[in-house]
Formats: structure tokens, sequence, C-alpha cells
């Protein structure tokens, strides 16, 4: 890990630096991508710490150290996606076994645990985190997993990652979370009490668009230990081009998210006062419910927010339709603007149930563009 006299480096000095010295053998400053699918042995039993590449590879290995230093972390294990990264979270758990998760996820998370593993006996409790009483109520003899989403996808609630944490650990449960919507630029959850941290890479820290991608990151040496077994046992793993992508991502996250929360800032204040906006969920409007939660555990409020508009799912459908910078799309966290209707697109697997979003609610990736284009852009959008 990258240390200045001794002492660990700052953020941005670790996002260019942990787990990428210049290469040994021909000095490259760039971590190479090891195209290859294995790795030439000096004997059986014997070799240069790589085997096969589902197993390791060394572009791999330095994504999972940078990641693992971003988060404050012991180790990082890196996915082929988000989904990827969240399945070999839910093999901890048995049949019989249950877990609580918030009620305002990221619609392929409930959709894994709700119609997947439910098939598997293990039981789900979606309940809303912002108040821990609903968690504390939640838990049975046999929860084993709480899964915390913070801020939420995509209503953008805040959930107390300490006080939720500690409840888990005192029902003899994990506490993940997904810290996707933050980055671990603005938030880590492992410094508030979380035992394990999720991101879909594909956001934020890749943050171009262009790769697919997940990871975990921890302390605990006995989880490593189980979820690298998952890793390598079922094969979700990136290749090494995917792996150096998201390292390449990493690099310049300080500077996005710097620029991505003051553009989603800036668009949320501007939102709030349109004559046809009725709502706008971002963290960092003082009328936000969690507003003081969000300032004492995120760095920024980062690029995400929702709002609705007057006349509902028409409304929204017709405005999304019109928009000429943001690109109507799914995904998030890229350099680029997107816009959405959630329960239409990333939110289609909780439609019909209690989880569903307002069919009228739109979410945006608020990119790094000029941010008076972008309130430009859906100032004509809105009408």
């Amino acid at each position: 890990m990258a240390t200045t006299r001794g002492k660990k480096a700052g953020f941005e000095t670790l996002a260019i630096h942990a787990g990428q010295e210049p290469d040994g053998q021909t000095g490259a400053v760039t971590v190479p991508i090891y195209q290859t699918s294995t790795f030439a042995q000096e004997a059986v039993g014997k070799n240069k710490g790589y085997e096969y590449a589902r197993t390791g590879n060394p572009t791999r290995t330095a994504l999972e150290a940078c990641l693992a230093a971003l988060e404050d972390g012991a180790w990082g294990l890196a996915f082929a996606s988000g989904m990827a990264a969240t399945d070999a979270i839910a093999h901890l758990l048995s049949s019989g076994d249950h877990l609580v998760m918030g009620d305002d996820v990221y619609g392929g998370t409930y959709r894994l645990f709700a119609r997947v593993f439910d098939r598997m006996g293990v039981a789900l409790s979606a309940v809303d985190m912002r108040e821990p009483a609903n968690v504390r109520r939640a838990m049975r003899t046999r929860t084993r997993l709480v899964w915390i989403e913070t801020p939420t996808n995509p209503l953008l609630k805040v959930v107390d990652i300490a006080a939720i944490a500690e409840i888990a650990r005192r029902g003899g449960a994990l506490s993940v979370a997904d810290n996707t919507f933050a980055s671990p630029y603005l938030q880590n959850p492992l410094v508030h009490g979380a035992d394990l941290v999720l991101h879909s890479t594909t956001k934020y820290i890749g943050g171009h668009s262009d790769v697919v991608g997940g990871a975990v990151v921890g302390r605990d040496e006995e989880l490593r230990a189980r979820l690298a077994f998952v890793q390598n046992a079922a094969g979700g793993v990136p290749g090494p081009l995917d792996a150096w992508l998201v390292l390449r991502g990493a690099k310049t996250l300080a500077v996005r998210m710097e620029r991505h929360s003051a553009n989603g800032q800036a668009v949320a204040e501007w939102l709030a006062e349109h004559p046809r906006v009725t709502a706008v969920n971002y963290p960092g409007l003082p009328t936000h419910p969690q507003h003081e939660l969000a300032k004492r555990q995120m760095k920024s409020f980062g690029g995400m927010l929702s709002f609705e508009l007057r006349g509902g799912e028409a409304a929204a459908k017709r405005m999304v339709a019109r928009t000429r910078i943001f690109a109507l799309a799914e995904s998030l966290g890229g350099v680029e603007s997107l816009v959405e209707v959630p329960l239409g697109m990333t939110h289609g697997s909780v439609r019909g149930t209690k989880l569903a979003p307002p069919a009228g609610l739109v979410r945006l990736s608020v990119g790094i563009e000029t941010v008076g284009d972008l309130i430009a852009d859906l100032a004509q959008a809105i009408g």
C-alpha cells in the first residue's frame, strides 16, 4: 500500500499507486494487461503465484489491491459484474437463513434474493432502513445478513450505517453496504462498522460507461477466504482488460466525484425551484429528511438524484424522450449524463410490489459536462 513517510497516503495517491508499482520486468508505469488464460509453472505444485486466470490474474490482483486501499479494507475481490459480486455474498447463506434488506434497493438485488435464493430456502424481509428500529424488529434467530444500500436506488434515502451494522452484529448477522451510489471517495462503510462493502464498479469507479464489473471489500480474513472460494468455484471473474479498465477509471475517481457532486448539487437546487417539479430526492438538499446524517457519513453528496413532475408517469415519459444531452439509458456513474424512468427500466423487477418506485419518478445520473448546459437541457425537456 502506498505510504508517505510511514503514514497511509491520501485517497488520490492511493487511487493512482496502490497495487500499481511499476512493472518489475519492463518498468512499465501502467499495470500491464495480462491477457492470458494460463501460466507456465516451474514444476508440479511450484509456480510464481498464478496458475489459471479464473483463479488469479496479475491485472486483477492490482485492481483488488487498489479497491481495498480506497475502501480502507484489508482485501478486495473483483467480479465480472456487480450482480456477480452480490451473488457471491448471497452464497454465504444457507437454506433456512434469513436476510433483512432495505425497501428501496436496486431492482436486480431484490430480484436475486426474492426470485432466486428464495427457491433455495432463504427468507427475505424488506423494511424502511431509515429507521433502525425497523431493522431491529425484522431480525430473526436465523438472520444472517443485513443488506444496506445508502444512498438508496432510486429514492436516495440515507441509511445510518453504524446503527444498522451494530444491530446486525448484536443479532449475529453480517452487514453488507452497497456503496455504488456514493463511491469510495464519498463514503467508506467499513469505517462505520459494516462487515463488507459491495460495488458495481461499472458505475463511478469505472466511470466511463465502457466496462462492466463488481467488487467486494472487507477486513475479516475468514470472510475473504469464503468469498474467494466462491469467486473461483463459480468463476464470475472479470477478464484482464475489464480489470484494467476499472483500474484506469479509479485513478481519476476523486476529481470526477468532485465534479459529479458539484453538478448534482446545482441540478438538484434548480429542480427544487421548478414549478412543475413536485419532489426532489437528493441528500445535499437541506430539505432532505436525512441531510444531517448524510453530512456526517458522506464527504459530499454525489451525482445521483431523482424527482417527480406534475402529471406523473405521462409527464415523466414525455420529459425523458425530449432530453438532448441526458441520454435515455440505464446504468449510472459515467462522465456523461443519463436519465431514466426507474419503474419502466432499472426497477421493472419490483413492479407490482410494495417496493415499486413511483411510476412517474425520473432518475438522473448527473455527469461532468458544463452544468449550465445540463440545466438548459432539463429546462427545455420539462417545458
